[in-house]
C-alpha cells in the first residue's frame, strides 16, 4: 500500500506547480519501469571521429591536388619529349645534308687540278702561245717577202710591158 500511496504522490505533484529550486520526483521514470540509461557522447570519442573525418577529408583533397599536379607534370613532359623529338628530328636532317655536301666536296676534291697541275698546263700554254706567235712572225715574214717579190715584178712588168 505504501507504493500505491507513493505513486499518487508523484502523480499529484507532477500536476502542480513547485517553487522548488530542488529536482522533483516528476523527471524520475516511474517505478515499474526499467530504466534505461543514455549513453553520453564523450568527448573524447566524438574528437576521434572528428579527427578522423577530417584528416579522410585533407588526404582526399591533397590526393586530388597531387593527381591534378601530376597530370599537369606529366602533359608538360609529354610536350617536352615532343619538341625534343622535332628538335632531333631537325638535327638529323641537318646532319644528312652535310654529309650529303662533305661527299660532293671530296668529289670535288678528287676532280679539281692541284696547283702544280695548273701551273703544268700555264707553262705549255705559254709555250704552244710562243710556237704559235713564232709561227705566225715567220708566215708574216713569208707573206711579206711574197708581197714585195709580187711588187717588185709588178714594177718590172709595168715598166717594160708598156705599149
Amino acid at each position: 500500500m505504501r507504493g500505491i500511496s507513493t505513486a499518487r504522490r508523484a502523480i499529484s505533484h507532477s500536476n502542480c506547480r513547485s517553487f522548488s529550486s530542488t529536482h522533483g520526483l516528476r523527471n524520475e521514470a516511474p517505478l515499474g519501469a526499467p530504466s534505461v540509461q543514455k549513453r553520453p557522447i564523450g568527448g573524447f570519442r566524438g574528437g576521434i571521429i572528428g579527427f578522423l573525418f577530417g584528416f579522410s577529408l585533407a588526404s582526399s583533397y591533397a590526393a586530388y591536388h597531387l593527381l591534378e599536379e601530376y597530370q599537369q607534370a606529366s602533359a608538360a613532359l609529354q610536350a617536352s619529349v615532343e619538341e625534343l623529338k622535332l628538335s632531333t628530328e631537325k638535327v638529323s636532317a641537318h646532319v644528312r645534308r652535310i654529309e650529303d655536301v662533305e661527299k660532293e666536296l671530296k668529289v670535288l676534291t678528287e676532280k679539281t687540278p692541284t696547283k702544280d697541275d695548273v701551273s703544268k698546263v700555264r707553262a705549255e700554254m705559254k709555250k704552244l702561245y710562243d710556237g704559235l706567235h713564232v709561227e705566225f712572225l715567220d708566215l708574216r715574214t713569208h707573206v711579206w717577202g711574197m708581197q714585195q717579190d709580187l711588187h717588185s715584178l709588178s714594177k718590172k712588168d709595168s715598166t717594160s710591158v708598156r705599149v
